[in-house]
Protein backbone atom coordinates (compact mmCIF):
# COMPACT_ATOMS: atom_id res chain seq x y z
CA UNK A 1 0.00 0.00 0.00
CA UNK A 2 1.54 3.65 -0.68
CA UNK A 3 0.78 7.47 0.19
CA UNK A 4 0.20 9.56 -3.00
CA UNK A 5 1.76 12.81 -1.97
CA UNK A 6 -0.04 15.71 -4.06
CA UNK A 7 1.95 18.18 -4.81
CA UNK A 8 4.80 16.57 -3.35
CA UNK A 9 7.57 19.00 -5.37
CA UNK A 10 6.62 21.87 -3.01
CA UNK A 11 7.90 23.42 0.14
CA UNK A 12 5.63 21.59 2.59
CA UNK A 13 4.89 18.56 0.20
CA UNK A 14 8.91 17.95 -0.26
CA UNK A 15 9.26 17.42 3.58
CA UNK A 16 6.36 15.38 3.77
CA UNK A 17 7.71 12.96 1.27
CA UNK A 18 10.92 13.18 3.38
CA UNK A 19 9.07 11.87 6.61
CA UNK A 20 6.55 9.80 5.50
CA UNK A 21 9.61 8.01 4.08
CA UNK A 22 11.32 8.22 7.40
CA UNK A 23 8.36 6.73 8.84
CA UNK A 24 8.57 3.79 6.54
CA UNK A 25 5.56 4.50 4.06
CA UNK A 26 5.89 3.38 0.43
CA UNK A 27 5.52 7.39 -0.62
CA UNK A 28 3.92 8.04 -4.64
CA UNK A 29 4.39 11.87 -5.90
CA UNK A 30 2.15 13.82 -8.26
CA UNK A 31 3.15 17.03 -8.87
CA UNK A 32 2.93 19.71 -11.82
CA UNK A 33 5.89 21.41 -11.41
CA UNK A 34 4.73 24.71 -11.90
CA UNK A 35 5.93 26.05 -8.78
CA UNK A 36 7.56 22.79 -7.09
CA UNK A 37 10.75 21.42 -8.08
CA UNK A 38 11.48 17.95 -9.27
CA UNK A 39 14.92 18.32 -7.56
CA UNK A 40 13.42 18.36 -4.56
CA UNK A 41 11.96 14.95 -4.29
CA UNK A 42 14.48 11.59 -3.59
CA UNK A 43 15.37 9.49 -7.20
CA UNK A 44 14.28 6.32 -5.72
CA UNK A 45 10.87 7.79 -5.29
CA UNK A 46 7.81 7.17 -8.07
CA UNK A 47 7.50 10.68 -9.58
CA UNK A 48 4.65 11.19 -11.25
CA UNK A 49 4.56 14.69 -13.46
CA UNK A 50 0.82 16.24 -14.05
CA UNK A 51 -2.06 18.13 -12.62
CA UNK A 52 -4.56 16.79 -10.61
CA UNK A 53 -7.30 18.25 -12.78
CA UNK A 54 -6.55 16.13 -15.20
CA UNK A 55 -8.42 13.03 -14.60
CA UNK A 56 -6.16 10.84 -17.23
CA UNK A 57 -3.32 11.49 -14.74
CA UNK A 58 -5.04 10.15 -11.64
CA UNK A 59 -6.44 7.24 -12.85
CA UNK A 60 -2.89 6.40 -13.95
CA UNK A 61 -2.13 6.69 -10.91
CA UNK A 62 -4.23 4.87 -9.11
CA UNK A 63 -4.39 2.34 -11.59
CA UNK A 64 -0.54 1.39 -11.49
CA UNK A 65 -0.25 1.58 -7.62
CA UNK A 66 -2.35 0.31 -5.21
CA UNK A 67 -3.01 3.53 -3.03
CA UNK A 68 -3.60 3.54 0.76
CA UNK A 69 -3.91 7.14 1.52
CA UNK A 70 -3.68 10.42 -0.16
CA UNK A 71 -2.28 13.73 0.87
CA UNK A 72 -3.09 17.04 -0.98
CA UNK A 73 -0.83 19.83 -0.97
CA UNK A 74 -1.68 21.21 -4.57
CA UNK A 75 -3.42 24.59 -3.94
CA UNK A 76 -1.91 28.08 -5.30
CA UNK A 77 -1.07 29.96 -1.76
CA UNK A 78 -0.78 33.74 -2.65
CA UNK A 79 -3.50 35.85 -0.93
CA UNK A 80 -2.42 38.99 -2.79
CA UNK A 81 -2.50 36.81 -6.14
CA UNK A 82 -5.70 35.29 -5.14
CA UNK A 83 -7.38 38.79 -4.87
CA UNK A 84 -5.84 39.60 -7.75
CA UNK A 85 -7.03 36.47 -10.36
CA UNK A 86 -10.18 34.90 -8.11
CA UNK A 87 -11.22 32.72 -10.93
CA UNK A 88 -6.88 31.27 -11.16
CA UNK A 89 -7.58 30.14 -7.66
CA UNK A 90 -11.14 28.60 -7.22
CA UNK A 91 -10.56 27.17 -11.25
CA UNK A 92 -6.95 25.48 -9.39
CA UNK A 93 -8.09 25.16 -6.02
CA UNK A 94 -11.57 23.98 -5.87
CA UNK A 95 -11.05 22.04 -9.43
CA UNK A 96 -8.58 20.44 -8.25
CA UNK A 97 -10.49 19.04 -5.13
CA UNK A 98 -13.25 17.71 -7.18
CA UNK A 99 -10.85 15.99 -10.05
CA UNK A 100 -9.02 14.08 -6.92
CA UNK A 101 -12.13 13.76 -4.66
CA UNK A 102 -14.11 12.10 -8.00
CA UNK A 103 -10.61 9.45 -9.06
CA UNK A 104 -11.05 8.63 -5.13
CA UNK A 105 -14.46 7.57 -4.98
CA UNK A 106 -13.62 5.34 -8.52
CA UNK A 107 -11.10 4.24 -7.03
CA UNK A 108 -12.26 3.12 -4.03
CA UNK A 109 -10.15 5.04 -1.45
CA UNK A 110 -10.77 5.73 1.47
CA UNK A 111 -8.33 8.25 3.26
CA UNK A 112 -7.32 12.09 2.54
CA UNK A 113 -5.10 14.52 4.78
CA UNK A 114 -5.75 17.85 3.38
CA UNK A 115 -3.17 21.19 3.82
CA UNK A 116 -5.90 23.99 4.80
CA UNK A 117 -5.18 27.64 6.31
CA UNK A 118 -5.45 29.89 8.98
CA UNK A 119 -6.90 31.96 6.23
CA UNK A 120 -10.03 30.03 6.55
CA UNK A 121 -10.84 31.90 9.84
CA UNK A 122 -10.32 35.57 8.42
CA UNK A 123 -10.01 38.72 10.56
CA UNK A 124 -10.16 36.41 13.95
CA UNK A 125 -12.65 37.91 16.98
CA UNK A 126 -10.51 36.70 19.27
CA UNK A 127 -6.79 34.93 20.10
CA UNK A 128 -5.75 31.91 20.52
CA UNK A 129 -8.08 30.96 17.44
CA UNK A 130 -9.98 27.47 17.89
CA UNK A 131 -11.48 24.90 15.05
CA UNK A 132 -14.74 25.96 16.21
CA UNK A 133 -14.15 29.62 16.12
CA UNK A 134 -16.14 31.39 12.78
CA UNK A 135 -14.56 30.83 9.14
CA UNK A 136 -14.79 33.98 7.66
CA UNK A 137 -12.32 34.39 4.62
CA UNK A 138 -11.19 37.43 3.84
CA UNK A 139 -9.77 36.37 0.04
CA UNK A 140 -10.05 33.76 -2.50
CA UNK A 141 -7.44 31.71 -1.74
CA UNK A 142 -9.20 30.93 2.34
CA UNK A 143 -12.17 31.19 0.51
CA UNK A 144 -10.99 28.17 -1.59
CA UNK A 145 -9.76 26.21 1.00
CA UNK A 146 -12.27 26.47 3.06
CA UNK A 147 -14.72 25.34 -0.13
CA UNK A 148 -12.14 22.49 -0.24
CA UNK A 149 -13.09 21.45 3.23
CA UNK A 150 -17.19 22.03 2.87
CA UNK A 151 -16.42 19.45 -0.51
CA UNK A 152 -14.89 17.11 1.76
CA UNK A 153 -17.35 17.12 4.17
CA UNK A 154 -20.36 15.83 2.10
CA UNK A 155 -18.03 13.56 -0.22
CA UNK A 156 -17.71 12.11 3.24
CA UNK A 157 -21.13 11.76 4.13
CA UNK A 158 -21.53 10.14 0.86
CA UNK A 159 -18.94 8.37 -0.11
CA UNK A 160 -17.55 7.52 3.63
CA UNK A 161 -14.14 8.88 2.41
CA UNK A 162 -12.60 10.20 5.70
CA UNK A 163 -10.60 12.89 5.72
CA UNK A 164 -8.45 15.19 7.96
CA UNK A 165 -8.14 19.00 7.16
CA UNK A 166 -5.09 20.61 8.80
CA UNK A 167 -5.39 24.22 9.55
CA UNK A 168 -1.77 25.78 9.55
CA UNK A 169 -0.79 28.83 10.92
CA UNK A 170 2.62 29.69 9.37
CA UNK A 171 5.61 27.40 8.23
CA UNK A 172 8.88 28.26 8.22
CA UNK A 173 12.37 26.03 8.61
CA UNK A 174 14.00 23.31 6.40
CA UNK A 175 15.16 20.04 6.42
CA UNK A 176 17.69 19.68 9.37
CA UNK A 177 20.43 18.63 7.36
CA UNK A 178 19.57 21.44 4.89
CA UNK A 179 18.80 19.35 1.56
CA UNK A 180 16.01 20.71 1.22
CA UNK A 181 14.23 24.09 1.89
CA UNK A 182 12.39 27.33 0.76
CA UNK A 183 12.09 27.87 -2.94
CA UNK A 184 9.76 29.92 -4.32
CA UNK A 185 9.65 31.65 -7.52
CA UNK A 186 7.79 34.36 -6.21
CA UNK A 187 8.88 34.75 -2.11
CA UNK A 188 6.24 36.32 0.17
CA UNK A 189 7.22 34.40 3.27
CA UNK A 190 8.94 36.49 6.25
CA UNK A 191 12.10 34.52 7.29
CA UNK A 192 13.42 33.90 3.28
CA UNK A 193 12.72 37.57 2.29
CA UNK A 194 14.46 38.21 6.00
CA UNK A 195 17.36 35.94 4.64
CA UNK A 196 17.67 37.52 1.57
CA UNK A 197 19.59 40.29 2.92
CA UNK A 198 22.46 38.33 4.65
CA UNK A 199 22.56 36.98 1.30
CA UNK A 200 23.26 39.85 -0.72
CA UNK A 201 20.06 39.72 -2.76
CA UNK A 202 18.61 42.65 -0.87
CA UNK A 203 19.56 45.44 1.27
CA UNK A 204 16.89 45.59 3.84
CA UNK A 205 13.94 44.25 5.18
CA UNK A 206 10.56 46.17 5.09
CA UNK A 207 8.51 45.83 8.02
CA UNK A 208 4.89 47.09 6.95
CA UNK A 209 3.37 48.83 9.66
CA UNK A 210 4.95 49.14 13.23
CA UNK A 211 2.12 50.82 15.15
CA UNK A 212 0.00 48.22 15.98
CA UNK A 213 -0.91 47.29 19.31
CA UNK A 214 1.32 44.80 20.00
CA UNK A 215 4.49 45.01 22.06
CA UNK A 216 6.90 46.23 19.94
CA UNK A 217 4.32 47.53 17.65
CA UNK A 218 4.76 44.99 14.80
CA UNK A 219 2.41 41.95 13.39
CA UNK A 220 3.09 39.28 15.70
CA UNK A 221 2.52 35.37 14.35
CA UNK A 222 2.06 31.81 15.59
CA UNK A 223 5.09 29.57 13.39
CA UNK A 224 5.42 26.15 12.89
CA UNK A 225 8.67 24.45 11.77
CA UNK A 226 8.17 22.45 8.61
CA UNK A 227 9.39 18.99 10.16
CA UNK A 228 6.98 19.90 12.85
CA UNK A 229 4.17 20.19 10.29
CA UNK A 230 4.95 16.63 8.72
CA UNK A 231 4.86 14.99 11.49
CA UNK A 232 1.08 16.14 12.27
CA UNK A 233 0.68 14.89 8.54
CA UNK A 234 1.67 11.12 9.65
CA UNK A 235 -0.14 11.15 12.89
CA UNK A 236 -3.05 12.14 10.92
CA UNK A 237 -3.08 9.51 8.51
CA UNK A 238 -2.10 7.16 11.68
CA UNK A 239 -5.43 8.34 13.41
CA UNK A 240 -8.03 7.43 10.22
CA UNK A 241 -6.14 4.52 9.87
CA UNK A 242 -6.92 3.29 13.44
CA UNK A 243 -10.50 4.54 12.65
CA UNK A 244 -10.76 7.89 13.61
CA UNK A 245 -13.43 9.69 12.14
CA UNK A 246 -13.40 12.54 9.99
CA UNK A 247 -12.29 15.85 11.84
CA UNK A 248 -9.81 19.79 11.24
CA UNK A 249 -7.18 20.24 13.48
CA UNK A 250 -5.18 23.59 13.85
CA UNK A 251 -1.81 23.43 13.76
CA UNK A 252 0.15 25.80 15.66
CA UNK A 253 2.99 26.24 18.69
CA UNK A 254 0.08 28.48 20.50
CA UNK A 255 3.12 31.16 20.65
CA UNK A 256 3.37 34.49 18.67
CA UNK A 257 6.43 36.11 17.61
CA UNK A 258 6.79 39.76 16.40
CA UNK A 259 8.14 40.96 13.16
CA UNK A 260 10.67 42.86 14.87
CA UNK A 261 11.47 39.89 17.31
CA UNK A 262 12.56 37.61 13.70
CA UNK A 263 14.81 39.49 12.33
CA UNK A 264 16.46 40.43 15.74
CA UNK A 265 16.42 36.18 15.98
CA UNK A 266 17.89 36.39 12.32
CA UNK A 267 20.62 39.07 13.38
CA UNK A 268 21.47 36.52 15.74
CA UNK A 269 21.73 32.86 13.96
CA UNK A 270 23.67 35.03 10.62
CA UNK A 271 25.70 37.36 12.60
CA UNK A 272 24.69 39.98 9.97
CA UNK A 273 22.91 43.42 11.06
CA UNK A 274 19.87 42.69 8.73
CA UNK A 275 18.80 46.77 8.04
CA UNK A 276 15.30 47.30 8.45
CA UNK A 277 12.79 49.87 7.00
CA UNK A 278 9.23 50.63 8.26
CA UNK A 279 6.66 50.61 5.49
CA UNK A 280 3.08 51.16 5.17
CA UNK A 281 0.78 48.76 6.77
CA UNK A 282 -0.52 46.34 4.45
CA UNK A 283 -4.64 45.96 3.95
CA UNK A 284 -5.91 43.24 5.98
CA UNK A 285 -3.36 41.99 7.88
CA UNK A 286 -4.40 41.29 11.52
CA UNK A 287 -2.51 42.32 14.40
CA UNK A 288 -2.23 38.91 16.21
CA UNK A 289 -2.85 35.48 14.59
CA UNK A 290 -2.03 32.59 16.90
CA UNK A 291 -3.34 28.90 17.28
CA UNK A 292 -4.61 27.15 20.00
CA UNK A 293 -3.59 23.29 18.86
CA UNK A 294 -4.88 21.94 22.25
CA UNK A 295 -7.35 19.48 20.16
CA UNK A 296 -4.20 18.21 18.01
CA UNK A 297 -2.62 17.66 21.07
CA UNK A 298 -5.25 16.09 22.75
CA UNK A 299 -6.31 13.74 19.87
CA UNK A 300 -3.02 13.08 17.76
CA UNK A 301 -0.72 13.13 20.08
CA UNK A 302 0.88 15.70 18.44
CA UNK A 303 2.82 18.80 20.00
CA UNK A 304 5.66 20.68 18.04
CA UNK A 305 8.97 20.02 19.34
CA UNK A 306 11.15 22.58 16.93
CA UNK A 307 9.94 26.25 18.79
CA UNK A 308 12.66 28.03 19.72
CA UNK A 309 12.76 31.02 17.13
CA UNK A 310 16.85 30.56 16.50
CA UNK A 311 16.34 27.38 16.05
CA UNK A 312 14.05 27.31 13.16
CA UNK A 313 15.84 30.08 11.61
CA UNK A 314 18.77 28.41 12.17
CA UNK A 315 17.66 25.09 10.18
CA UNK A 316 16.37 28.19 6.80
CA UNK A 317 19.49 29.53 7.19
CA UNK A 318 21.66 26.36 6.53
CA UNK A 319 19.36 25.72 3.37
CA UNK A 320 19.48 28.72 2.14
CA UNK A 321 23.86 28.79 2.45
CA UNK A 322 23.71 25.91 0.55
CA UNK A 323 21.33 27.09 -2.36
CA UNK A 324 21.44 30.78 -2.22
CA UNK A 325 19.80 30.61 -5.68
CA UNK A 326 17.43 27.25 -4.72
CA UNK A 327 17.03 24.17 -6.63
CA UNK A 328 18.48 25.84 -9.92
CA UNK A 329 15.76 24.05 -12.01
Amino acid sequence: MSVLICGGAGYIGSHNVRAFKAHGDDVIVVDSLETGHRASVPNDVKFYEGDIRNSEILDKIFTENNIEAVIHFCAYSLVGESVEKPLKYFDNNVGGMISLLEAMQRHDVKRIIFSSTAATYGEPKKVPILETDPTEPTNPYGESKRIMEKMMHWVSSRYDIRYVSLRYFNVAGAWHDGSIGEDHKCETHLIPLILQVPLGKRNHITIYGDDYPTKDGTCIRDYIHVEDLARAHILALEYLRSGGESNIFNLGSGDGYSVMEMINAARKVTGHPIPAQIGERRAGDPARLIADSTKAQNILRWKPEITRMEDIISTAWKWHQSHPDGYMD
